[in-house]
């Protein structure tokens, strides 16, 4: 006797049970699938609407003044002007000259480059080596142990008060800056790639995978790392913000990029002897680093309203 399929009409299988209906919306999608659609689309649609947007142009409006410099002004960074001591702004000085005769504003535009250089530099290295030990020390007990203490120790250490303990040992540049943001960078992103692994492991999805037979690395790149953009992509958007503080902070402590490289640190606290005479002087530093960190934060913010929708 033939038997026939069990069809929502009703009809019976060879076994004789009754036939259960299963309406197409209520077919659960694949967690990856959902994963995928959360992850692409609200990530980088929320670059594109409220603060997100507004982030966005901050940083990019101020990237592309640093990157168009040459064309903005006809001055050299550390090009010295006769007769321009302390100018205050005009047509040909926007935001005046300083105590050595070089216009403000030039300077301003290529420290801007020199920043922007150092963060885009630094914080992508400390998040790489920072996922990568958070996500291959989670499974082995000895190495998580050793892992979690030594991000504990950096921990310990305020950024600006391990750039002066790194500034002992190295001499103060853009490399000590450097340095300084990549180990303040590390022990974040470790932690949160770990929590990330610890939460995505238990799910049942993952267990059901491992029991087909999948192999670590393919649960660590099907679901573990997907899982875990959203998460990393907020920290560094923040990162960036914080390291823009950073450097600004260790320039102008005077531990920083060293002169005549111009920087937005450097140049506000070269500035900072005139504040009650020529205020302008520093005005521009200002407001550039007031600027990035806050554009960085909003695109952090942004991203992290995202992922609660």
């Amino acid at each position: 006797m033939s038997t026939s399929l069990t069809t929502s009409s009703g009809s019976t299988s060879a076994t004789g049970a009754s036939a259960v209906d299963i309406e197409p919306g209520l077919i659960p999608e694949s967690p990856t699938d959902k994963e995928r659609r959360r992850i692409r689309t609200p990530l980088w649609r929320s670059l594109l609407t409220g603060s997100g947007l507004v982030g966005s142009v901050l940083v990019l409006g101020i990237a592309a003044l640093a990157l168009l410099a040459p064309l903005l002004t006809s001055y050299g960074p550390d090009q010295q002007i006769d007769g321009a001591y302390l100018l205050p702004p005009g047509a040909d000085h926007w935001f005046g000259t300083d105590d050595l005769n070089r216009d403000v504003a030039t300077r301003v535009l290529y420290g801007i480059r020199v920043d922007l250089l150092i963060i885009f530099i630094a914080v992508p290295i400390g998040a790489l080596l920072g996922t990568a030990i958070g996500v291959l020390t989670v499974s082995h007990p000895i190495s998580d142990v050793i892992a979690q203490r030594t991000f504990d120790v950096i921990l310990a250490f305020p950024a600006l008060v391990l750039g002066i303990a790194l500034t002992a040992v190295l001499s103060p540049g853009a490399t000590t800056i450097g340095i300084v943001i990549v180990l303040a960078e590390i022990p974040i992103f470790g932690r949160l790639a770990r929590t990330s692994v610890l939460r995505v492991r238990e799910l049942p999805y993952v267990e059901a995978a491992r029991v087909s037979g999948a192999r670590n690395s393919y649960v660590l790149r099907r679901h573990v790392l997907p899982n875990s953009i959203e998460s990393l992509g907020v920290q560094f958007a923040l990162s960036l913000s914080l390291a823009v503080f950073v450097e600004g902070a260790l320039s102008f402590l005077g531990i920083g990029v060293t002169p005549p490289t111009p920087s937005l640190g450097g140049i506000l606290s070269s500035g900072n002897s005139y504040l009650e005479t020529n205020p302008w002087f520093s005005v521009a530093p200002l407001i550039v680093i007031t600027a990035l960190v806050l554009g960085f934060y909003l695109i952090s913010q942004s991203i992290s309203r995202s992922r609660r929708q």
